[in-house]
């Protein structure tokens, strides 16, 4: 019998969905519970019925979890930032573990054993980037998240996941906009000035950037504001505007306008000094990316690597990190800014051996190949849709010794890698990184070795 809309039923959890809900079966039907957790039992209400699954809603824990903790956060489960904040931090890292292994086996069909995903020594506190929404409610500026699948905002000064400096940042803009009546960006009229206030840290540096993305030119009483925001932290270092004028969900402009500083940051990554502007791509968890570029270092670097590509560089982290170990070193990157950054990171550095090239990763690998270009080491750190078919295909024709993957997405991840196999290249080690504590994402190193000479 399927369930319909309204049912209250009694389920036991029995695992977690990749978003990061609760998963029971009723009458051999899967139905997922938000803010479930596994080894719970559970009454609950029926919300959403199809053919072959349900949704259902927490009315009661009859029995619950051993994982389960008391969530430490106001605002959880309603701001939408957090799925795991209910469970203990070891339980979570057990589903992560498991969802990789299980993306290895399922989509990949790999022989290789991702091992257990090494955890973040804090969970809390860890991310050096914050793009907060803004809602005016009765003259209030609430700054925050959005809800589950929605565009409210939830406001919430004090986020666990973002530094503590962040909240007094929130409330210097919060008062400003309050005491002048500066709307805020209705997306339904297209009117109001503030977007969204963004906020990126250099966690070894300690510098901090303030840009308030606004829909329009300019901001009323800047020099008042920055004076406000320097007032309460002086780490703060630069505040910009991003200029966003477009009917479109993408929170950032193509445009900025600089009011303070150089309009950039700076912070330091496996002992390199890297330049942060808005838009450079710079892994959130600076202690745990860490990590996971030290691991990426010793599956690419062997005892005769000379030369290595870095496709998908974004502002070259990850390449010149390792670029004092090659003779060397391509970056890869589509971004022009990247590529900017990139260059600039590498004179900040003092490396002399790399060449960073604006293309599309795809084009360029075939222009590197019909270069005659044999890399020892090919780096791919693609976005979360993965490689496409042509680019797999080129990397493999230029028969690097190594291939290092970085993912994000466990699925593509594994699709990829059944690709790389099939052409002659074998998984040897993956070790997945927590760079998102308390969300359903995480990260993932691995290696491939050539089998085909």
């Amino acid at each position: 019998m399927s369930l319909r809309k309204n049912d209250i039923i009694e389920l036991d959890i029995t695992g977690f969905s990749s978003e990061g809900s609760g998963v029971g079966r009723y009458d051999g039907q899967a139905v997922f519970v938000a803010g479930a957790a596994e080894g719970d039992c559970v009454q609950c209400v029926i919300i959403k019925a199809k053919k072959n699954y349900a949704i259902g809603k927490i009315q009661h824990i009859l029995k619950a979890s051993p994982d389960r903790i008391i969530p430490d956060c106001p605002v959880f489960p309603r701001c939408g930032g957090c799925q795991y904040r209910h469970i203990s931090y070891e339980a979570e890292i057990r589903i992560k573990t498991q969802k990789v292994r299980d993306a290895f086996f399922r989509i990949g069909h790999l022989d290789a054993v991702p091992v257990e995903a090494v955890g973040a020594e804090n969970p809390d506190r860890y991310r050096n980037k914050a793009q907060y929404p803004v809602e005016t409610q009765n003259g209030r500026l609430l700054t925050g998240f959005y809800a589950p699948f929605s565009h409210r905002v939830i406001d919430c000064k004090n986020c666990l996941l973002q530094p503590a400096e962040f909240s007094d940042i929130l409330k210097v803009v919060a008062k400003w906009s309050e005491k002048y009546k500066i709307p805020s960006y209705d997306e339904k009229t297209h009117k109001g000035l503030i977007r969204h206030i963004y906020i990126r840290k250099g966690f070894e540096t300690g510098e901090i950037m303030v840009c308030l993305v606004i829909n329009g030119d300019k901001i009323f009483k800047k020099d008042e504001l920055i004076s406000a925001l320097i007032k309460a932290n002086k780490n703060i270092k630069t505040v910009l505007l991003n200029h966003n004028t477009e009917d479109t969900n993408v929170i950032m402009g193509k445009k900025e306008t600089v009011l303070y500083g150089k309009g950039y940051i700076e912070d330091i990554l496996c002992s390199k000094r890297f330049k942060i502007s808005p838009l450079s791509f710079y892994q959130v968890n600076h202690d745990q990316a860490q990590r996971l570029y030290e691991k990426a270092a010793e599956f690419a670097i062997g005892e005769n690597t000379k030369t290595l590509i870095d496709l998908y560089c974004g502002a070259g982290t990850i390449g010149l990190t390792m670029a004092h170990k090659v003779e060397k070193l391509i970056g890869v990157e589509i971004v022009p800014e990247a590529i900017e950054d990139a260059k600039i990171n590498a004179e900040l550095n003092g490396i002399t051996n790399a060449r960073f090239i604006c293309a599309d990763a795809s084009a360029a690998a075939k222009t590197l190949k019909d270069e005659g270009i044999t890399p020892d080491t090919i780096i791919l750190d693609p976005p979360r849709k993965g490689c496409d078919e042509e680019l797999l295909g080129t990397v493999c024709e230029m028969s690097p010794e190594r291939i290092v993957y970085v993912s994000c997405d466990p699925a593509t991840l594994a699709r990829d890698l059944a690709k790389l196999e099939d052409k002659g290249y074998k998984t040897q080690k993956a070790v997945p990184y927590d760079l998102f504590p308390r969300t359903v994402h995480i990260e993932c190193c691995v290696l491939l070795c050539r089998t085909q000479q």
